[in-house]
């Protein structure tokens, strides 16, 4: 049995694994930092080092426009109708699979999981082709059914590895007990993943609101903030205001990752 002492020893950090843990995390995150302070810079064209000045002219100028509103709140709707049909069809999909047994089961979860795997651009593509041969004009749901084969993965996931952690002894007691099939999900299931909902709802929400390669594909004249964004990259005199709008879209964004995380998190003792 090893010693205390070596156990002590085993879990604190190395100096060398420190200095890689932090490097790891500059890599990760000083990008991001950059785009937050040139969101301020006086400077309208090029990313001078230091900033030659910092003011919230940018900002100003950001929320004005029109067409960047627009942008947003088309992300927004596409975000929260995908995350609305994933919770739906994810939710349904973790139940049919995750105590049935039957011939092809694996094959069907491996489907499941396949959207997210792939390239966006293949996915993308076959989209696209789906829809021209059903005689489908990209738009609004285009966009929203191209979000939704990704994000409903998400939502699967979480909820049925909520699923497998709960005792089938559970449900055959509700049954005992009386409770029919409705009863015995709103009393003894629903309260169990209820966390497990939230989280990859949340998920979802933030990886169908920056997605833009399956968008590009499925929007047609549609224009989400991601796709104004890439609009956005060949004028050279609208990057401060493209920052502007990346730092919206952080924040936008980190609030669902950040309550995902706190609600999956390993000693989160909720069930």
């Amino acid at each position: 049995m090893p010693s205390r002492r070596m156990r002590a020893a085993w879990d604190r950090a190395t100096l060398g694994q420190k200095i890689a843990a932090f490097a790891g995390l500059a890599f990760l995150h000083l990008p991001v930092w950059v785009i937050f302070l040139y969101a301020f810079t006086t400077e309208d064209r090029t990313y001078q080092f230091p900033p030659p000045g910092l003011t919230l002219k940018w900002f100003e100028v950001a929320f004005a426009r029109a067409d960047i509103w627009a942008a947003l709140k088309l992300s927004l709707a596409v975000a929260s109708v995908a995350t609305a049909i994933a919770l739906l069809l994810g939710t349904l999909a973790a139940f049919a699979l995750a105590r049935s047994r039957f011939r092809g089961r694996e094959l069907i979860t491996l489907l499941f999981v396949l959207p997210i795997a792939l390239p966006g651009i293949v996915t993308g593509i076959a989209l696209l082709a789906a829809f021209k041969m059903g005689g489908i004009q990209p738009g609004f749901w285009t966009i929203v059914v191209g979000h939704a084969t990704f994000c409903i993965v998400i939502v699967h996931n979480n909820v049925i590895a909520r699923l497998r952690r709960i005792p089938p002894s559970w449900v055959e007691a509700s049954m005992d007990l009386g409770a029919d099939g409705l009863q015995t999900f709103r009393h003894v299931l629903l309260p169990q993943i209820a966390t497990a909902l939230l989280a990859g709802g949340m998920l979802a929400f933030a990886l169908s609101f920056d997605e833009i390669i399956v968008t590009l594909f499925t929007a047609g004249h549609e224009r989400t903030l991601p796709i104004w964004f890439f609009n956005e990259l060949f004028r050279p005199r609208e990057r401060p205001i493209t920052n502007v709008v990346a730092v919206t879209v952080v924040l936008i964004t980190l609030v669902p990752i950040l309550l995902a995380y706190r609600l999956t998190r390993p000693n989160d003792t909720r069930g």
